[in-house]
């Protein structure tokens, strides 16, 4: 947790509400970080569904291999995440780990081990003491409340300067239902599923199948459409959880996918994704700026979201970000090697609304001083058109600055 906060941070946090069936508590087990929280337990009502996407990572670390064990159950009853450690490749002594801290947990909650999920995020190859913290848990679940959404925010960060929240109210049918959201990350994120570790809760009555596939569909234009450096972690979570509460209030069971009367929950749920997904862009180590980037004209839609991420995830592009140099040819570069259909004579090229290359060359009408001056904003836009196609995709990435090789120097030191 880095003491200056982001340029790029939320100007304000949201007042995050309380989600009936949801109760938190964090504590202090000083696994890595000294003085801060770095353990969240999340206990939620019984009859509470889940559904969660993750690393597609082939070294995963434990306690995502725990969750892709229980997630088939569709029940969840307590979730626990520590900072500071990732129990990522600890072998055989990280599933030790997770099973006694989901034993724990179980007894804890007084429910079944199928119904607890975990996650860990911090240093890789580091075995994790569960002795630190699995004692605490009986003490947290127990006094859990619902308000503490701000806190758990907080307990989960690494590197991050900024706790991200977010939160909304949807209709389901004639009952308005609460949608809460928090997230973590700011360095090793590049999308596959799911790029960190977020965890979002609704009361709404929703089956697990209904999630998971709200879930999975939301993902692909949000959290894996963003990139900070190209690296997927070993740890990525994303998890959704509804306790069902507000069934009480009326709220319908939703057991169907098609169901009209999600529609609303569906549109609310893709914002938290994207509003979540864009804040850990903008927390990531050492950003200066925030990096939109358009590939319109390909081949295809799953062609120009390769080209976008070859752009995205160029050090020599976001290098030139950080440095405000509208390098273009960089872009060009980037293009180029993305391995997809593309044609040099066709090309063109913007920095915000301003063309730069067009057919294969240097627009006529460049002006290297209106351009300068656009690249000192802290939002850049680039948008390529491959003019081969109808195929487009957006991602979004951050700058490459001094401060990311700083941070990343000396992460374990």
């Amino acid at each position: 947790m880095s003491d200056a906060v982001s340029p790029l941070a939320p100007k304000k946090q949201p007042r995050m509400p309380t989600v009936e069936g949801v109760r938190i508590a964090t504590a202090q087990a000083g696994i890595k970080y000294k003085g801060r929280t770095d353990v969240v337990a999340m206990v939620f009502d019984e009859g509470t569904t889940v559904a969660g996407v993750f690393t597609r990572s082939k070294c995963p670390s434990a306690p995502v291999e725990f969750c892709r064990q229980n997630l088939p159950g569709g029940s969840a009853r307590v979730l626990v995440v520590n900072s500071g450690n990732a129990n990522a490749f600890t072998g055989k002594r990280g599933r030790e780990t997770t099973s006694m801290t989901g034993e724990a947990a179980a007894k804890a909650a007084g429910c079944a081990q199928e119904e607890v999920f975990l996650a860990s995020t911090g240093v890789i190859g580091e075995p994790l003491d569960a002795g630190k913290f699995s004692h605490l848990l009986a003490g947290m679940v127990e006094t859990a409340e619902p308000a503490l959404w701000g806190e758990a925010g907080k307990a989960i960060m690494t590197t991050d300067t900024y706790p991200k929240y977010a939160t909304a109210k949807v209709m389901i049918g004639e009952t308005e239902v609460t949608l809460n959201g928090i997230a973590k990350g700011a360095g090793m994120i590049a999308p596959d599923m799911a790029t960190m570790l977020s965890f979002l809760a609704t009361d709404a009555a929703i089956d697990a199948a209904v999630l998971q596939d709200l879930l999975s569909k939301g993902v692909g234009k949000t959290f894996n459409a963003v990139t900070v450096d190209s690296d997927t972690s070993t740890s990525d979570t994303l998890m959704l959880f509804a306790t069902g509460a507000a069934a009480k209030r009326g709220a319908p069971r939703i057991t169907d996918p098609k169901d009209a009367r999600l529609s609303q929950f569906r549109r609310a749920l893709n914002r938290m994704l994207k509003n979540l997904a864009l804040q850990v862009v903008r927390d990531g180590e050492g950003a200066r700026k925030q990096v939109e980037v358009t590939v319109t004209g390909a081949k295809s839609a799953r062609s120009a979201k390769r080209v976008a991420l070859s752009i995205a995830n160029s050090p020599l592009v976001k290098t030139a970000v950080a440095g405000e140099d509208a390098n273009w040819g960089r872009v060009v570069m980037a293009v180029g090697k993305a391995g997809e259909p593309a044609d040099r004579d066709l090309l063109s090229i913007w920095f915000g609304d301003i063309r730069v290359a067009h057919q294969g060359e240097r627009d006529p009408a460049y002006s290297e001083t209106e351009t300068s001056a656009y690249m000192k904003r802290d939002e850049i836009a680039v948008r390529v058109d491959l003019g081969l196609g109808r195929g487009k995709a957006t991602v979004w990435t951050c700058d490459l600055t001094k401060e990311y090789v700083a941070i990343n120097g000396d992460y374990r030191s």
